[in-house]
């Protein structure tokens, strides 16, 4: 049922081909039958994943990797000017397309629903596909993690509704135009890109105005940043607006989110009648996802107790609380939390989901802007562990900046009342863990960068 491959898109080269959203978009064309190639930094699983489908992946980059029958170079916010196979696209004239631009042309003809927020994005385009499937509706999905179930982040279904993940840290999401859109919140952060809460709400005004005519926002009415965007786009008269969350003015309201260990169960109120259903993720945040999942679906036609029950089978997206495993009667679990917000969210759903336990915390700061301008809230925030360590700064795609340090997050903390060390060297961490863990303790290892590769060396440390 779904479209062709755009001429544009037949033999297209990647650069960067490894990353989250990258890696999506080739494994859709490759399904589709495109031939795909690709460059990347280093080898790993998602490199073989792609190969199993018939992708070309290189390791590192050269000019000499870009074949000179490609169709078109796909590129993301990340790549710089100077890579060489972007120079080598231009000496060949090959047309480069942001991966945003090669996503909208793969939703074209499809009944798209597109998710969007500062956080929450990639758990709760997760849902959707997993519900989705679940209900033999075959969706096409791009996510930005890997599913625990299906174990992958992208698939071409033969069904006609496309599910995304919209980001908004390069205005990217104001390319699409989705029949269903979400937001889940809106708060300042990709501080190199946005100076300030105003560009934010511009851009996500932009990305609402692009919901074809006669579509459906599905947005937070419990968010103060989601709250103020109704109000901007209130005079859009093609938009539905269904809320969601524990205000009493909510279309969908959250009545009740009650914690089952490292699972939930959620009742809401959806046209007068009430709905009890299961997450299998602990904390209310994800509770909340899951509702505004619903609530898209709903807008779809997809009836609501169908749905609710379908999402109970959706059992989490690696590096979002991804239990790693036990030893000496630790338990080691993995979070992609990098701002403050979803710091806490994690911090707070781990206390509900195991309130005797010990809580030990290993952040990674993730880029010298965000810690910039964030730094203070980030320490606050590890104030809810029994004790933190704290590496420094993974830059990602910045340089540094001046006087930028993961010492303004230990600082912070550190007047917040928290336990905290801070560790220069990463390879320490699993010996400084395993001396500071008790049988009984739960440790976190927290961030967007590498730290979640110390979770299977701290339980070996555990193990020895």
């Amino acid at each position: 049922m779904a479209p062709g491959i755009p001429a544009a898109l037949e033999r297209p080269h990647f650069i960067g081909i490894g990353g989250a959203g990258m890696s999506g978009i080739a494994k859709i064309l490759a399904q589709r039958g495109a031939k795909v190639a690709g460059s990347d930094s280093k080898e790993s699983a998602t490199a073989e994943a792609l190969r199993a489908l018939g992708v070309t992946v290189h390791i590192g980059h050269a000019a000499g990797h870009l074949a000179d029958d490609a169709s078109c170079v796909v590129v993301s916010s990340a790549i710089r000017p100077d890579n060489p196979e972007l120079v080598r696209a231009a000496e060949l004239s090959v047309p480069v397309v942001h991966r945003s631009d090669a996503l909208a042309a793969l939703m074209q003809g499809l009944r798209s629903l597109a998710v969007a927020g500062t956080h929450g994005k990639t758990t709760t385009t997760s849902m959707l596909a997993v519900a989705l499937s679940e209900l033999a509706l075959e969706p096409s999905y791009a996510i930005g993690g890997d599913l625990e179930g299906p174990g992958t982040n992208a698939a071409h279904g033969g069904g006609d509704i496309f599910v995304a993940e919209a980001d908004e840290s390069d205005r990217s999401f104001q390319k699409y135009d989705p029949e269903v859109a979400i937001v889940l919140n809106v708060e300042l952060d990709h501080h190199a890109n946005y100076a300030s809460m105003e560009e934010i709400y511009d851009s996500f005004e932009t990305f609402v105005g692009k919901i074809v005519p006669g579509g459906t926002l599905v947005i937070s009415a419990d968010q103060p940043g989601a709250v103020e965007l109704v109000q901007r786009v209130r005079d859009i008269s093609s938009l539905n607006v269904v809320t969601y969350g524990e205000s009493d003015t909510a279309d969908v309201r959250v009545h009740k989110v009650t914690p089952r260990g490292l699972t939930s169960e959620v009742t809401v109120v959806l046209g007068a009648k009430y709905l009890t259903f299961t997450v299998s993720v602990p904390g209310s945040h994800y509770a909340h996802n899951a509702v505004a999942a619903l609530a898209a679906g709903v807008a779809l036609g997809i009836p609501a107790h169908n749905l609710a029950s379908a999402i109970g089978k959706y059992t989490g997206v690696k590096r979002r609380l991804q239990l790693k495993g036990e030893a000496a009667g630790v338990q080691v679990i993995d979070s992609y939390a990098h701002h403050p917000t979803e710091m806490t969210a994690d911090l707070e759903a781990m206390r509900g989901a195991a309130s005797e336990a010990r809580l030990l915390v290993v952040f990674q700061p993730h880029l010298f802007s965000r810690t910039q301008e964030l730094g203070t809230e980030m320490g606050q925030a590890l104030a809810l562990a029994d004790a933190s360590v704290v590496l420094d700064i993974y830059p990602a795609r910045e340089d540094p900046i001046p006087g930028i340090t993961s010492t303004l997050i230990v600082d912070a903390a550190k007047a917040a009342g928290a336990d905290v060390t801070a560790v220069h060297d990463k390879a320490a961490i699993p010996a400084v863990i395993a001396g500071m863990a008790k049988p009984g303790d739960l440790v976190l290892t927290m961030g967007a960068g590498d730290v979640t590769d110390l979770g299977p060396q701290i339980l070996d440390h555990l193990s020895s």
